[in-house]
């Protein structure tokens, strides 16, 4: 299987948001979000696995305040 090339847009969002990254490799898509995540200094994030409008993925989110 191919790897993608996913733009991770932590350094875009605030605290409270999140975005959704639809992907069958949900724990290959957790470790690199959660890689890229550190990598832009983002040490709040935090990677949960779910359906979302039918698509299975993994949702990123930020930590409150």
């Amino acid at each position: 299987m191919k790897n993608l090339l996913i733009k991770y847009p932590w350094l875009k969002i605030e605290r409270g948001q999140g975005f959704f990254v639809p992907g069958l490799d949900t724990v290959k898509t957790q470790e690199e979000g959660l890689r890229a995540a550190v990598s832009a200094r983002r040490f709040d994030a935090k990677a949960y696995v779910g359906v979302i409008n039918g698509r299975l993925g993994v949702l990123f989110v930020r930590g409150p305040l």
